[in-house]
């Protein structure tokens, strides 16, 4: 028998996350037993399951359960794959991508969140997942090409430096345009120089920071 909590992560995932069009299995079964509550600040505990955004700190905040599911099967992470997490947070959906993938380089830029994701994802057993303390828009290098890159906050326009971080035959799923009509679109990279791009469905979600729109000047 279920137990409470195990119940209503399961009522999550049929009743927000399948029915915003999330069918594959795989994303499903991710989301059904890798436990949300566990990352979710304390004080937050009892909204874990709920369709809102869950602030973390930093002003940054825990997407949307139907958000994750969405960006998780856009993202169709495979056994073996290397994937780059752009923005850990709280490092439930590093653990989504962990399960799915063959490793997950993360980078957040706060210390104490990045911090507290380790320690989450430890906790839960997550054995092929790190996350670094760096600035994705700075000095940050990963030293090496992924298979797939996922950017975990939105950016106003994509920065070229994302790309260089793809394999030809990779993708990157980003967040890309202006609040509140951005735009989640995977790029898919052919070769060194040529890239193809799919708009996948409209969202709003914060931007990372130095990400956002420009200051418009009026008179």
């Amino acid at each position: 028998m279920l137990t409470q909590t195990e119940q209503a992560r399961q009522n999550m995932v049929e009743n927000q996350v399948r029915t915003w069009e999330v069918l594959d299995p795989r994303v499903l079964d991710v989301l059904r037993n890798v436990r949300r509550e566990d990352f979710v600040p304390a004080r937050h505990r009892n909204l874990a399951f709920a369709d809102i955004e869950l602030p973390i700190g930093h002003d940054e905040v825990m997407l949307k359960p139907v958000i994750e599911g969405r960006l998780l099967q856009a993202l169709a992470a495979q056994a073996g794959e290397r994937v780059l997490e752009i923005g850990t947070g709280s490092g439930f959906l590093t653990a989504c991508i962990a399960r799915l993938a063959g490793s997950v380089s993360s980078v957040e830029r706060h210390a104490d969140l990045a911090e507290a994701a380790r320690a989450r994802l430890v906790a839960a057993q997550v054995r092929n997942a790190k996350v670094e303390t760096a600035d994705a828009l700075g000095d940050f290098q990963p030293g090496q090409a992924f298979d797939a890159v996922v950017v975990g906050g939105a950016t106003f326009a994509l920065p070229e430096r994302f790309r260089d971080w793809v394999r030809p035959g990779g993708r990157l799923l980003a967040i890309v345009g202006e609040s509140p009509a951005q735009q989640v679109t995977l790029y898919t990279r052919a070769d060194d120089s040529h890239w193809t791009s799919e708009s996948l469905f409209e969202t709003d979600l914060p931007y990372l920071h130095g990400a956002g729109a420009p200051r418009r000047f009026t008179l």
